[in-house]
């Protein structure tokens, strides 16, 4: 079991309504990226900074890692990556995890609240 977040490349949707129609789509195009080789949907620059910057904060090998892939950017393709937290350090890293989206102008949505996020 594990706590999602997802974030993309995108205008930031009116209402949470809206933000669940995007985050179909873009968890759409993931699975579908998750059946090509690795390196034929790499992430895009703005998601690899964004990435990039949650492992300076937490190193995926790190014994406080709150990570439940390793590395996060398995779960990545293109303008889009799904953050993948371990359930029992959701709490601290999604609040960052989500701020640091909006810091890197992307769209930060939680499946499980059906929400954006902040």
């Amino acid at each position: 079991m594990s706590y999602d977040l997802t974030v993309w490349v995108g205008e930031r949707p009116d209402d949470d309504e809206a933000a669940d129609e995007q985050y179909e789509e873009v968890t759409e195009r993931l699975e579908e990226a998750a059946d090509e080789p690795a390196d034929a949907n790499p992430p895009s620059p703005r998601i690899k900074a964004y990435l990039d910057a949650l492992l300076q904060r937490w190193p995926y090998d790190a014994a406080d890692s709150p990570w439940a892939v390793n590395p996060p950017t398995d779960d990545a393709a293109g303008d889009a990556a799904i953050v993948t937290l371990v359930p029992h350090r959701a709490d601290r890293a999604a609040a960052y995890v989500a701020e640091l989206a909006v810091e890197h102008g992307l769209v930060c949505y939680d499946p499980q609240l059906g929400a954006l996020r902040p």
